[in-house]
């Protein structure tokens, strides 16, 4: 793997006016983030108008076994496979990465996948369309090597700009505030969906509404149906997926799991 730092970091911070925008939304909305539901949809929201992906690896340090655990987020579906090899406890990707990391002076790192690594997990990562990762972290200040939160993002649709390595700087701070927080926060209801559930086409076009942050109304504007259609779809979809509400169905439904929902 090659690693990419950024030839001069403060040289390209100039945010457009949208950019801006983004910002102050996505680090104002960091700020009320309590549970992995919340933090997913954060992610889905703003953010990605900054950073886009389709893929999140984020790491929190584990006192219980003094070192970093993964969870993986992402918005759309990954073998398996994948999966496991990204979040599995001692992982070798995000040992590798970490240590690229700290070697390139703990400052966000574009990282392009090798096409003939004999790696399983990049060999799958290309597959299913990624090539490059733009990954940083936060570590103990005077010990670098104390890793207290890494995140690795990527997307199927291109790379990362040294301007975006910049972005992920400034939000680094949100980023990793916000994990750290959803895991000292209760856990989600343990409700969960059942094997083989399975949402009608009109359902997934409600819960993409949901996934965007729409209201009940805007969701009726861009599918011609009303808000009150909109709520009920709404109900049936938490009842279906066994979610606590909004945010969690749509955590719920587009993280990964054994089984998994399906359009009929």
């Amino acid at each position: 793997m090659s690693a990419q730092p950024s030839d001069d970091f403060y040289g390209s911070t100039l945010l457009n006016q949208a950019q801006v925008l983004a910002l102050v939304r996505t680090t104002e909305a960091a700020l009320s983030l309590r549970h992995g539901a919340q933090f997913f949809v954060w992610t889905q929201g703003s953010l990605q108008q900054l950073l886009p992906h389709q893929l999140l690896l984020c790491g929190a340090y584990q006192r219980s076994h003094r070192e970093l655990g993964f969870e993986l987020f992402n918005s759309k579906p990954l073998p398996a496979a994948l999966a496991t090899l990204l979040s599995e406890r001692g992982a070798a990707l995000p040992a590798q990465l970490q240590a690229l990391w700290l070697r390139g002076g703990c400052r966000p790192l574009r990282v392009q996948l090798p096409a003939d690594s004999g790696e399983p997990v990049c060999g799958l990562l290309r597959q299913a369309g990624y090539e490059q990762l733009l990954v940083h972290g936060v570590s103990r200040p005077q010990r670098p090597s104390e890793i207290e939160s890494f995140f690795v993002l990527a997307r199927q649709d291109g790379g990362y700009s040294e301007h975006q390595q910049v972005l992920l700087q400034l939000l680094m701070p949100h980023l990793h505030s916000s994990w750290l927080r959803v895991q000292c926060e209760m856990p989600e209801p343990a409700a969960g969906p059942q094997a083989g559930v399975s949402l009608t086409q009109r359902e997934q076009e409600v819960l993409e509404g949901l996934r965007q942050g729409l209201s009940n109304h805007d969701i009726g504007c861009n599918l011609a149906i009303s808000a009150l259609t909109v709520k009920n779809h709404v109900q049936r979809i938490l009842r279906k997926l066994g979610a606590s509400n909004r945010a969690h169905a749509v955590a719920l439904a587009l993280k990964p799991w054994d089984g998994g929902v399906e359009a009929r």
